[in-house]
């Protein structure tokens, strides 16, 4: 790519990259947008509760969503990983994999997270299909089907309360020892939602819908449905670069504008909430790059 300079750099081209660009793409902005093209919904079958696009694949958003940015000529695209940022005098400096160097003034982090597969064959396998992260995402399609919660503690709780209304056959698996509260396991028994503290051998799955769940103690259980609340780390080391202060859980701190603790840094979508869902990744993208172009605008008037 022969221009290296950019008003902004949006690392990361799904929901929420490509949102933040079309709203800069519209007020004119010289934009370019770094993305692998490895989002990670992509063995997600079907893309739920956006309305407008509800029962899509993840991949028919995006692709519909990279064809309505391209309109604007002043985003680019630019396929590549980004391995480093960096902060300089006159804005940011973020490298490639493949060794290219890009310029902006200002950067907005929308790369996403990576989740971190518990070691339990089969599991990587269902992930997206079967055993889902969100009821909002995903529970509509399984409702009052045969469901378990892979959690546990305080999570694993309030996760079985949301659960609970879409499907009375419900297990709570803690995989060990229970870590609830005895007045928790208490209320998880009067709403008869069964607490199972076997430890998890594999999943048995075809093509990634399950069949079973399959304990180390020999015994099988038949599943439809898993919920899980797993581990993830940021795709871009933005902690260690660039200094970005990070929450207790792992993601991005930001305030109401979308910003980070280092000025002329601005971050959406999962990499910054729990909230992972294709809506909410859009909304933000939209909002920071509105931001951005206000903040971009107030310094050169």
């Amino acid at each position: 790519m022969k221009n290296k300079n950019f008003d902004v750099i949006i690392t990361g081209g799904s929901y929420s990259g490509l949102s933040a660009g079309m709203s800069l793409g519209r007020s004119l902005r010289n934009v370019l947008i770094i993305d692998n093209g490895k989002p990670c919904n992509i063995q997600t079958p079907h893309s739920h509760n956006f309305i407008t696009h509800d029962g899509k694949t993840p991949a028919e958003i995006a692709k519909l969503a990279k064809e309505d940015v391209q309109k604007y000529n002043t985003v680019h695209f630019y396929n590549g990983t980004v391995v480093k940022t960096q902060k300089t005098t006159e804005g940011f400096v973020i490298e490639t994999s493949s060794g290219e160097k890009f310029n902006a003034k200002k950067l907005i982090l929308a790369s996403g997270v990576k989740d971190i597969m518990p070691d339990i064959p089969g599991f990587a396998e269902c992930w997206g299909t079967s055993v889902i992260h969100c009821p909002y995402c995903h529970g509509y399609e399984v409702k009052n089907e045969v469901t378990g919660i892979l959690s546990n503690g305080d999570m694993a709780y309030e996760f079985s309360k949301l659960i609970f209304n879409l499907t009375k056959d419900l297990t709570l698996f803690t995989n060990g020892k229970s870590s609830l509260s005895k007045e928790q396991i208490e209320k998880l028994g009067h709403n008869k939602i069964v607490l199972n503290e076997d430890e998890i051998k594999e999943i048995k799955h075809e093509n990634g819908f399950i069949q079973k769940i399959v304990f180390k103690n020999g015994k099988e259980l038949p599943l439809q449905a898993l919920y899980a609340k797993i581990p993830f780390e940021q795709n871009i080391n933005v902690s260690g670069d660039l200094g970005c202060e990070m929450t207790e859980q792992g993601f991005i701190k930001v305030d109401m504008m979308q910003k980070t603790n280092i000025p002329g840094v601005f971050a959406c979508g999962d990499n910054v909430t729990m909230m992972r869902s294709v809506s909410n990744a859009v909304a933000q993208g939209n909002f920071a790059g509105a931001v951005v172009n206000k903040e971009l605008a107030d310094e050169e008037f």
